[in-house]
């Protein structure tokens, strides 16, 4: 686990990074593909904690690469499944992705797709979603995470603030892996950059992403000047 704050660690799967806040008890952000409960409680155990005290899972979306695991993790710990109320419908019916879908441009968003996204398996374990998330929300957690509803990438795209602690999560609302760069894949790009200018205008240091890697100074302006740049061109 790699510490971004007093409470909040990312823990990296390989292609996707999951999250934990640390609080009264755990909560888990986002879960990675199915057949990722074992590593993920690994990373936990070695970061000195114990995933017996994960306490609810949150997720950002009802993609697989997100959602993958959510159903045995939530089986095997007897604990609630947080997610927007419009994704949350899919993830009930064990639905990962909402079609059509849209590619990004360039040569390496065609090649994660192609190579790693094209033949993935769609469908997800169904998962019951206890609680239904909507915009503005805020969860009792570290002094409070607000819901910010961020569609484009899925309709019931997720990302959460956690104020006391300066950090955003930002899942799939853009990546950072040599640099910010558009999500692999849309359901709706122009309603996607929107979303990143509207996460852009709150307050946090350092934002976390779904993949690559973290901001860790000044993010949100980062986000904004990001923004600023995809609307001018």
């Amino acid at each position: 686990m790699k510490q971004i704050s007093s409470k909040v660690f990312q823990i990296s799967l390989g292609s996707v990074n999951v999250f934990l806040i640390v609080d009264d008890g755990l909560t888990l952000i986002d879960t990675g593909m199915k057949g990722s409960a074992d590593k993920i409680f690994s990373a936990i155990k070695k970061g000195g904690k114990d995933p017996g005290n994960i306490k609810r899972i949150i997720l950002t979306h009802a993609h697989p690469d997100h959602s993958g695991s959510a159903a045995e993790i939530s089986r095997r710990l007897n604990i609630p499944v947080f997610a927007h109320y419009i994704d949350a419908a899919l993830i009930e019916k064990g639905v990962g992705v909402r079609e059509p879908t849209y590619l990004s441009p360039g040569i390496i968003n065609w090649l994660i797709y192609n190579i790693f996204i094209k033949r993935s398996d769609r469908n997800i374990e169904p998962v019951l979603v206890e609680k239904k998330l909507s915009d503005h929300d805020i969860l009792p957690i570290a002094g409070g995470i607000q819901v910010i509803h961020t569609p484009g990438h899925s309709a019931g795209h997720v990302a959460l603030l956690i104020k006391e602690e300066g950090v955003l999560i930002a899942a799939d609302l853009c990546a950072n892996f040599v640099g910010l760069a558009l999500s692999t894949v849309y359901e709706d790009k122009d309603l996607g950059v929107k979303s990143l200018g509207k996460a852009a205008e709150f307050k946090f240091d350092k934002a976390l992403f779904g993949h690559g890697n973290p901001l860790e100074k000044d993010a949100s302006q980062q986000l904004k000047n990001f923004y600023n740049k995809l609307i001018a061109e």
